[in-house]
């Protein structure tokens, strides 16, 4: 079989293309191989095809979960999630773990976490001061981590937290940057010559947080209280369908994946809004009006269904999603897209960043339009941002919940305003994309009711 057309350059140099520029690379082989080309970024990887029509997107992604394996594709996060994580399953194992980690997620599970989203949004907040410009991410990253810290471990406050809070954060900054990020790319790299290179401050780094989650796991099997609601207790209570409990080194695993997945993306989603929210006004009076429309104290499941709030929500999604492609998928057997047969061992990657720009779907792709959702319901194969098929994000429902909640909440307690009207661009962050650090805001006052009502007063004047 004869893969698709793509760059004849070295692998080498792709994967340092994919690392400092991923955009400018998709953008690059697109516009010159067409919207399925085939990337060649080393890793024993005899080719990576990139898929953005979304007819092969739902090829793909509709598929019988036995046509693929995704886990062995994921072994760039292997240094951060151990190999027992979820992400590095697949088959019966996968389905399994996918059962036993989904329930917390999902449901009246996720509303619960309401109360716990708004408060350390307005606890966070108010501790910036007024007049003074501060990083968009820190804040964001704090909402989503005081957030995911109740979650998981029932923790909001404490010198556990805290010293959770500075090993996350301290791991995370590690590959905050496409330099940084290189050390996950290219495993030269990946050296270790004592606690002041890289590779050697990001294993000690996460030898200690390990120290302290199996900690954690062993008090709490010792002393385990069922009545408690947190993740960690309710994935030490439960069993698979032998009557068997995960062990300490998949419980370490799995909380360091929901740790990562379940705060860095949110917090960069919120960022991003954040930032369009107040590039535009008339996008923010828009969002204080439907608000207001909901009274002072307002139903938070109200607040998750305004129409407006959730198209500026998913054109933030659409415009930068977090992840640029979806966790890709190699074939088992063969497997036919569109006219072409792809054989064993060939590995498909729906480019998510590829497909919520095309023009024929959404017209002046590059400007943040959130009325286009509005107009239009869209697929899950031409909108996906948290994936799809047996692979999609499992946190989906409460990234949606905190996002919503987060930004609603800034927006009508508190005034800001972008400190440099200048272009934010997105870059590497890890694995994913983020906004550049340069993206600020300035907290100008606490909104009053009557100054929520006046703002919102002001769209269509």
């Amino acid at each position: 079989m004869t893969l698709p057309n793509g760059p004849k350059t070295s692998p080498t140099w792709q994967m340092l293309e994919w690392t400092i520029d991923p955009i400018g690379y998709m953008e690059r082989n697109t516009k010159k191989f067409g919207e399925t080309f085939t990337a060649r970024l080393g890793h024993g990887l005899n080719g990576l095809v990139f898929v953005s029509n979304p007819d092969n997107i739902r090829e793909i992604l509709t598929a019988e979960a036995q046509q693929f394996d995704a886990g062995r594709t994921n072994g760039i996060l292997q240094i951060f999630v151990g190999d027992r994580s979820i992400l590095l399953l697949d088959g019966a194992a996968h389905k399994q773990r996918r059962k036993l980690l989904m329930p917390p997620f999902h449901g009246d599970r996720v509303l619960t976490y309401g109360n716990t989203i708004i408060q350390a949004t307005l606890c966070i907040v108010d501790e910036r001061p007024l007049g003074r410009a501060f990083p968009v991410r820190s804040i964001a990253q704090e909402i989503t981590m005081r957030v995911i810290f109740k979650a998981i471990f029932g923790l909001n406050e404490g010198e556990r937290y805290d010293l959770l809070y500075t090993m996350m954060a301290d791991i995370l900054e590690m590959t905050a940057s496409p330099l940084k990020a290189s050390l996950l790319f290219f495993r030269i790299l990946q050296q270790d010559w004592g606690p002041w290179s890289p590779w050697g401050r990001f294993l000690r780094r996460q030898k200690e947080l390990d120290d302290l989650l199996y900690t954690v796991i062993r008090e709490r099997r010792e002393t385990l209280d069922a009545s408690r609601t947190d993740i960690l207790t309710l994935l030490l209570s439960a069993t698979d369908e032998n009557g068997e409990s995960m062990s300490d080194r998949e419980l370490r695993d799995e909380l360091v994946t929901l740790l990562l997945a379940g705060h860095e993306t949110t917090a960069t989603a919120l960022s991003w809004a954040l930032y369009w929210t107040h590039k535009y006004p008339e996008v923010c009076q828009r969002l204080l009006a439907e608000l207001d429309e909901l009274g002072e104290t307002p139903d938070l499941m109200a607040v998750f269904k305004l129409p407006y709030l959730t198209a500026v929500c998913n054109e933030t999604l659409r415009l930068h999603p977090v992840a640029l492609i979806t966790f890709p998928r190699i074939v088992n057997g063969s497997f036919q897209m569109g006219d072409r047969t792809f054989e064993e061992d060939t590995v498909l990657a729906p480019c998510i960043y590829m497909t919520h720009h095309r023009e024929d779907l959404y017209p002046d792709s590059d400007r943040f339009n959130p009325d286009r959702f509005l107009d239009r319901q869209y697929s899950p194969f031409e909108f996906y941002p948290f994936g799809g098929g047996n692979r999609r994000c499992l946190g989906m429902a409460l990234a949606l919940y905190e996002l919503k909640l987060a930004l609603a909440t800034m927006l009508r307690h508190y005034e800001f305003a972008l400190p440099e009207d200048r272009p934010i661009k997105p870059m590497r962050r890890g694995i994913t994309l983020a906004p550049s650090g340069n993206l600020q805001l300035v907290k100008l006052r606490r909104r009053s009711p009557s100054e929520v009502r006046q703002a919102a007063s002001a769209v269509g004047s």
